[in-house]
């Protein structure tokens, strides 16, 4: 059996990367390392295999923790652990120096002390910038780093961590960038389960400022299953950018998100801009489509169908999702209480 470590693996995309994986391979066994902060969720491992699939509740700067629960020999560490939405760095980035750095470098000694065959860090599209407005630009694996938020200056500073881990020790490490990604079990503080939520109850739909800002989207499982193929294809001290070539205007999102739930446009209301919002991401995913066999195999309209269902269906993961302290949240951070017009 290849035994693989996945952090954060009962969040929105670890939890899409586990399932996959044991589904694809009779081989691998899962241990799942998770932290349980307000985005896991343990609903999201309902139906895992529990022949091959542990899971511990501990923190990934807790070093006693982590030394104490990766096995010698382990196949792979998957770090999907992070602190990742923007406007919670902004109000304190406390906790995304501390998981996504911190947490990151205590992963990157239990692999050297434990001789793992590879560390995979899981890294965004946000640590390079943004790109010019005209459609000329992409990401590529060379854009240098520029960062414009503090979540995504800990992601940054978390890569440059896993460099120096494959530089100075030898480890075999590869870094992933995707770009935005969307489906089944996401936290409903990140835009498209939002909008679905929202919609759903004909309540208001934030959308920061003109609502022109460009990002890459990518189905989760299309994202999952090029990581799958990184894992054992990917070469060692290697980026590679995953996108599926689906920039969208979050305007143009909102609205395909409402008319596919027959809703008006008139529920969009727009909110004052985050600070230093990026106004472009956009990825070429030319060297990962040419390193693997691996393509995206949703389309925008497909994978955002698949969603939209997924969410109309999962009515009670809805509801405990937004309890409690997201819906406090979401009145602080927007303004408008959730299922009211503001």
């Amino acid at each position: 059996m290849r035994r693989l470590f996945v952090t954060g693996g009962a969040g929105f995309i670890g939890s899409s990367f586990i399932r996959l994986a044991l589904d694809c391979a009779e081989s691998y066994e899962v241990t799942n390392f998770d932290a349980l902060t307000y985005a896991g969720n343990l609903d999201n491992l309902e139906g895992l295999s529990e022949s091959r699939h542990r899971f511990i509740h501990a923190d990934i700067t807790d070093r006693k923790a982590v030394f104490d629960a990766v096995e010698e020999g382990t196949h792979a560490v998957i770090n999907f652990a992070a602190e990742s939405h923007v406007d919670r760095s902004i109000a304190s980035a406390d906790e995304f120096l501390r998981t996504n750095v911190v947490g990151t470098q205590v992963l990157l000694d239990a692999a050297r002390e434990r001789k793992v065959g590879r560390f995979v860090q899981i890294s965004t599209d946000e640590v390079m910038g943004s790109l010019a407005e005209d459609a000329s630009e992409f990401f590529t694996e060379s854009t240098p780093l520029a960062p414009n938020n503090p979540y995504a200056a800990s992601k940054a500073a978390a890569e440059h961590l896993v460099r120096a881990a494959h530089h100075t020790y030898g480890l075999d490490a590869i870094i992933t960038r995707s770009g935005n990604n969307y489906g089944p079990r996401q936290f409903p503080e990140k835009f498209i389960p939002l909008l679905i939520s929202n919609a759903l109850e004909d309540a208001p739909v934030p959308l920061y400022g003109d609502g022109l800002q460009v990002r890459d989207w990518i189905y989760v499982d299309d994202h999952s299953r090029a990581l799958l193929s990184l894992l054992e294809g990917g070469c060692s001290g290697e980026v590679y950018n995953i996108g599926a070539r689906n920039q969208r205007r979050n305007l143009d999102v909102a609205k395909a998100v409402l008319d596919a739930l027959g809703k008006p446009h008139t529920l969009i209301r727009q909110v004052k801009d985050r600070p230093g919002h990026d106004r472009r991401y956009a990825i070429d995913p030319s060297k990962v489509e040419q390193v693997t066999a691996w393509r995206p195999l949703e389309t925008w309209e497909s994978g955002l169908a698949k969603t939209i269902e997924w969410y109309v269906e999962h009515v009670e993961w809805r509801e405990r999702a937004r309890s409690g302290s997201y819906r406090e949240y979401f009145e602080r951070q927007y303004g408008m209480r959730i299922g009211q017009e503001s």
